[in-house]
């Protein structure tokens, strides 16, 4: 016993030592202002790698009773619902309930010390607890702005995140397969067991878990997302097969074709309701200085490559690649709008009306906030106008103050989605809630 004591005493003091070490060796912090890495030609300073990755995020703490986050002027904020267990993404039903995937990564198999780092690092950022692996419905009879009745809709599923209804049959994008159950409108519960459609890429590593899930216009199809296995490829690019990307699911053969890749890890799909075409928000890569790369929103074209791992915005080389290929750099695609560097855009959907007289026609974005930046980015619902089916302005702030006057993360938040009544909704991991965002004097 004591020597266990003693062994894990040194394993915290080498923990402690490795993370001042990282704070000395890593000092960097941006040299441009965070609002420069958005837009359609975002500044992108060189790189500035350092010999130990920047490290710093926003410690979890709990809301405070009676506090919640600030809306943008002309609008108002308030407790959809709370007492949830990691609410990661949303789903609006056409009756008007509202699904939330409660879920977390899934445990990794092996790992070395960095995994174990990267843990620590998640748990005190609150993503560290067993994921809920469950869907629940949230149901507002009464039109208040609060779900006064909630119910499992579905659990024993494995790292839930994208969902999509078609017809009768609703579809649940797992970290490791698509499936379906049957759905009847109004139900409060899926019906009978769980069918897998289809596998999707996940294995030991399975570096970046959540599959979003978007069904497209005649239902005939469906879209998921599939981060990649590491940061630039680093272990490997045997294990990225089928991932970067976005697949494309036949539902009536079960075909599945990657139908645009380089994306290093796509989440929030949506639809552009002016013109049809289908958009991703993604999260570039990490540890080459608080500037770059910023994440980004883009309209994905069937068979189109966006860069990674080779090349980022474009035709920038990322040079810790090895081996190059040129080939594939001068083939990669610009993305649409920057979202700024490592502010983790997660949460994407569009509005035609928007959420009040200053938010119309434009996309929602839902941004988790960064660990690899000095100073810290995202942590925020951000609005950028469109016209014409495209980006057509500057962001502006929605939904702000995540982080608390201590320096502490209160929420961070993830999926957005529009409910039938015209509100935003935002799903807040950390907080364990969902916001409604509403103009004020509704």
């Amino acid at each position: 016993m004591k020597r266990f004591l003693f062994g894990l005493l040194g394993v915290l003091v080498i923990a402690v030592a490795a993370a001042g070490a990282a704070m000395w060796l890593s000092y960097e912090e941006a040299t441009v202002p965070a609002e420069a890495g958005f837009g359609p030609d975002p500044v992108l300073p060189p790189p500035n790698a350092t010999p130990l990755p920047t490290l710093n995020y926003a410690a979890a703490s709990p809301w405070p009773e009676g506090v919640t986050p600030q809306a943008a002027q002309g609008l108002a904020v308030q407790e959809f619902a709370g007492g949830l267990d990691h609410p990661r993404w949303l789903h609006v039903l056409p009756n008007g309930d509202v699904l939330v995937a409660e879920s977390n990564r899934p445990p990794k198999i092996g790992g070395g010390w960095r995994d174990w780092v990267e843990s620590m690092v998640m748990a005190r950022a609150g993503a560290g607890a067993t994921s809920a692996d469950r869907i629940t419905l949230l149901r507002d009879a009464d039109g208040d702005g609060v779900a006064e009745f909630r119910s499992v809709f579905a659990d024993g599923l494995h790292s839930p995140f994208g969902m999509a209804l078609v017809g009768d049959r609703f579809y649940v994008a797992n970290t490791d397969a698509v499936v379906a159950f049957a759905y009847a409108e109004g139900a409060t519960a899926a019906t009978g067991p769980a069918e897998k459609i289809v596998d999707l890429p996940a294995g030991p590593i399975n570096h970046h878990w959540t599959k979003d899930l978007i069904a497209s216009w005649d239902g005939a199809k469906l879209y998921a997302t599939v981060g990649s296995n590491s940061n630039v490829g680093e272990n490997g690019m045997e294990t990225e097969e089928s991932r970067a990307a976005v697949l494309e699911i036949d539902l009536a053969t079960r075909q599945v074709r990657i139908f645009a890749s380089g994306l290093r890890n796509p989440n929030g799909l949506a639809w552009n309701p002016e013109n049809g075409a289908l958009w991703v928000a993604v999260n570039e890569r990490d540890e080459i200085g608080s500037d770059l790369v910023p994440d980004y929103m883009t309209s994905v074209r069937d068979d189109g490559f966006y860069g990674w791992p080779y090349s980022y915005f474009g035709q920038h080389v990322d040079e810790r690649v090895q081996p190059q290929r040129p080939d594939l750099v001068e083939q990669a695609i610009v993305p649409d709008y920057a979202l700024g560097a490592h502010t983790a855009s997660l949460g994407l959907t569009f509005s035609t009306e928007g959420v009040g007289a200053d938010f119309g026609n434009g996309a929602y974005i839902g941004q988790h906030g960064s660990w690899n930046r000095r100073p810290r980015s995202g942590y925020k619902v951000v609005f950028v106008p469109f016209a014409d089916g495209k980006p057509a302005g500057e962001p502006r702030d929605v939904l702000t103050g995540f982080i608390s006057a201590e320096d502490k993360a209160l929420g961070r938040p993830v999926g957005v989605a529009f409910s039938l009544d015209g509100a935003l909704l935002v799903a807040d991991d950390t907080g364990n809630k969902v916001w409604r965002v509403y103009e004020a004097g509704e």
